[in-house]
């Protein structure tokens, strides 16, 4: 079955196959509405080239509630790092230490002048 995700108004085909020695261009961790309509899935996403375009992969990693506390990210390549270390950044990024980002902005402290 080939699907297409619209994207920055263009249509992004969709692969079902990644090898991880290939080079990627992103890998994004973020939740999505769910086809269906079926709730808010977080989602690990890898563009890929296939024949000279862009290319998605997306792997469904469940409810995105059970993703509380761990924030969504994008890591851009640039053709730089393959698939295995993207997804070990990822695995970095997920399972790392925690920010809690409004106390590096302060957010608790400002008082409005």
């Amino acid at each position: 079955m080939l699907r297409h995700y619209k994207q920055m108004n263009r249509l992004i085909p969709v692969t079902q196959t990644i090898l991880g020695d290939e080079k990627a261009f992103a890998l994004f961790e973020m939740h999505e509405q769910s086809p269906g309509s079926r709730g808010f899935h977080r989602y690990q996403i890898i563009y890929v080239n296939r024949d000279g375009n862009l290319a998605e992969w997306r792997k469904d990693m469940g409810l995105s509630k059970n993703w509380r506390g761990i924030n969504q990210f994008r890591i851009p390549s640039l053709w730089e790092h393959t698939v295995d270390e993207l997804k070990d950044i990822a695995n970095y990024l997920r399972e790392g230490p925690r920010i809690d980002v409004k106390d590096l902005m302060q957010v608790n402290a400002y008082k409005p002048a």
